[in-house]
């Protein structure tokens, strides 16, 4: 019984200290931004899920867990689009997510802003990846704010093709209790 109770209580605590977020597909944003012969293309992605733990108190205890949903990618161009879901680019067929993890969030010098290491997989390719972000609260939650640059070809992604391979991808996810 002592054991119980002792567990219940350390659950409870961990509730209480560990706040627990949704990201919010609707307000948030996960776009990129690619050359394609010398010319930005823009794009986003939609289909948010996931889990974030957060507070800027008890960054030891935060983590980030996140996917978003390759089929739905938007250039506003829909042959394009139609195409970066084929086998050559996302594959997004048989790959349904791309799928973040953190494994540290840690704090910087500027006020609400901090740095996250994890793991991205896009297809059947995990790299490790590290930004900073900036978290604001708000009555609901907080709107966390970063950007990240990758590089296509370590994912897989695009083969020989006339576009960069850099990619930029810019985050504004809001996230709620």
């Amino acid at each position: 019984m002592k054991k119980i109770l002792i567990g219940s209580c350390m659950t409870l605590a961990a509730s209480v200290v560990f706040a627990q977020y949704k990201p919010v597909d609707n307000g948030s944003a996960v776009r990129f931004t690619i050359k394609n012969i010398g010319i930005n293309v823009d794009g986003s992605l939609k289909g948010l899920a996931g889990n974030i733990n957060f507070d800027p108190q008890h960054l030891e205890s935060a983590s980030f867990d996140v996917t978003v949903d390759a089929n739905t990618v938007n250039t506003d161009n829909s042959l394009r689009d139609d195409h970066l879901k084929k086998e050559t680019y996302f594959d997004a067929g048989h790959y349904k997510t791309m799928h973040f993890v953190s494994t540290k969030i840690t704090t910087s010098t500027k006020k609400d802003t901090y740095f996250v290491f994890g793991k991205l997989t896009i297809k059947n390719t995990t790299k490790d990846i590290s930004f900073p972000f900036t978290a604001n609260a708000s009555d609901a939650g907080y709107t966390f704010k970063g950007n990240f640059g990758i590089n296509r070809r370590d994912f897989n992604v695009g083969g020989a093709s006339i576009i960069s391979d850099a990619l930029q991808v810019s985050l504004n996810i809001v996230a709620n209790k």
